[in-house]
């Protein structure tokens, strides 16, 4: 449909903000630069950072990872698609009934948040969290996450 859904989060880490590190607010506006929009066949994920800078000047490096997945919550009802995540309504002409899973593909995005200026080094842990995440690997993303929170990053310009 010619319309567009609204990013929505649906999980966060950490649950609260780091005293010294707030959450952008509206992060979801920037994870999909065309727009939230459902598509009928799986697209390759795709990788990108966008740099975002808050009222103090401080640059927050924003590297997101956007997969497609299969959207089995979808009724038609009427002229009326609704998907039940709450991220995207549009108006159709299909029939009454289910639509078949897998016929729809909806964006998720993985962001990782950083004062730090890393792109290939986040697009490997989100690289990481993607695979647990679409294999169903027996580990927590919880635990994966906190894992990758308490990882030292080396200082700029300093040995690897």
């Amino acid at each position: 449909g010619p319309t567009e859904g609204l990013g929505k989060i649906i999980q966060r880490f950490p649950q609260k903000d780091w005293e010294d590190t707030p959450f952008p607010q509206g992060i979801e506006l920037f994870c999909q630069p065309g727009g939230w929009q459902l598509s009928k066949e799986r697209k390759q994920p795709t990788f990108f950072v966008v740099v975002l800078t808050d009222i103090d000047s401080e640059r927050h490096y924003c590297s997101c990872l956007t997969f497609y997945e299969a959207e089995i919550n979808l009724q038609v009802r009427d002229l009326h698609v609704s998907v039940f995540k709450g991220t995207k309504e549009i108006e159709g002409e299909e029939e009454s009934g289910l639509i078949q899973p897998a016929e729809v593909f909806a964006p998720k995005s993985l962001v990782l948040v950083s004062r730090l200026d890393y792109p290939e080094i986040f697009r490997a842990c989100l690289g990481l969290i993607y695979t647990v995440y679409v294999d169903s690997l027996n580990v927590s993303l919880e635990t994966l996450i906190a894992n990758l929170c308490s990882c030292l990053i080396p200082a700029s310009g300093g040995s690897q």
